[in-house]
């Protein structure tokens, strides 16, 4: 059965020194080391200590083949959006990164699919090189849940939206700049607490500011299985029932009529609460994912779903077939 891993993370082996290059700012450089592996440092402090797996396209291929998975969808890691950088900076990391990607996808086509990265913080830019993005061989877009602290049914984001629906480009919203980060820092909260709260702040904000009833054919998959948005789907309707003057000011539409017009992956590390997914969401739209090369994601790419004991067809729209729709791509292709 043909598998695609549609969340994996990526980097470029060589980074410019971006802070040295624009004269300021925290970017992310690698400072890499004896055993293979690399510091990324974030202006002058240690941010993650990453493997060759982490750009080392063969390696990556390998590792896959061992849980008999097929196809990886790249994406950046989420603390190279930069939209805190300059409109123009930020416009040239991204296209340095989105050419990587790209050059990538073009000499594995059966093994990597791109996701790339644009500058959120100016409309204008950004459609830009969403349009650059489509021509490179790129299927879409990585976008975070916030922009800079600015919820994503902020209007100026709508047409970036607008012209994805219009281009064809699939989004994935991944967690980033937690809500809180600065007081939670303790017991790695921002990823275990934050990362879930911020998934569901991006969900509800797209439902209740209009983004998907106004753009019906907008193809967007939510990272983290949807973070806490379908746990606590029962008291995000309660609010919208009590208290209709403060969540339905700009869709009247209740939230649960939205399940099933996006995507979530499957990373929940909990069989139960990926059958309650399921059942919330459908198997058409729950795409295997695993975050890789990341310590927590599920790095046994979706193992745990050949023991749940579920239908022969819903494992394939898992594995495959949901993937395969956001995309807009064609099982042919990978075979």
């Amino acid at each position: 059965m043909l598998k695609i891993d549609m969340h994996t993370h990526i980097l470029p082996k060589k980074l410019p020194n971006f802070a040295e290059k624009f004269g300021y700012g925290d970017f992310i450089f690698l400072v890499h080391m004896q055993d293979g592996s690399a510091n990324m440092m974030q202006g002058g402090r240690f941010f993650r200590n990453i493997k060759a797996n982490c750009w080392d396209a063969d390696l990556r291929i390998q590792d896959y083949a061992a849980f008999d998975t097929q196809v990886q969808v790249v994406c950046t890691i989420p603390v190279m959006f930069s939209y805190w950088a300059k409109p123009q900076d930020c416009l040239e990391l991204s296209k340095f990164l989105n050419d990587d990607i790209a050059d990538l996808v073009h000499r594995y086509p059966k093994q990597y699919i791109g996701l790339g990265t644009i500058p959120m913080q100016d409309t204008e830019l950004a459609i830009q090189e969403l349009e650059r993005c489509k021509a490179i061989g790129l299927k879409g877009i990585q976008i975070g849940s916030n922009i800079n602290d600015k919820n994503l049914s902020d209007p100026e984001f709508f047409p970036i939206f607008e012209a994805c629906q219009e281009l064809g480009m699939a989004v994935l919203v991944h967690p980033w700049n937690m809500m809180g980060m600065e007081h939670m820092r303790k017991y790695w909260l921002p990823w275990l607490v934050g990362m879930p709260a911020e998934t569901s702040r991006a969900i509800c904000s797209m439902i209740f500011g209009g983004v998907f009833e106004r753009l019906p054919n907008l193809r967007v998959n939510f990272a983290h299985s949807g973070g806490s948005f379908l746990p606590t789907l029962g008291r995000i309707t309660h609010g919208y029932n009590c208290r209709p003057d403060l969540v339905a000011i700009h869709n009247e539409k209740p939230p649960q009529d939205y399940l099933g017009q996006f995507w979530v992956d499957c990373i929940t590390h909990d069989p139960k609460l990926l059958q309650y997914v399921l059942d919330m969401q459908g198997s058409k739209r729950v795409t295997l994912g695993s975050d890789y090369p990341f310590p927590l994601g599920d790095l046994e790419i979706g193992a745990f779903i050949n023991e749940m004991n579920l239908p022969p067809d819903v494992v394939e729209d898992i594995f495959c077939n949901a993937t395969l729709e956001w995309l807009d791509l064609k099982k042919e292709a990978f075979l």
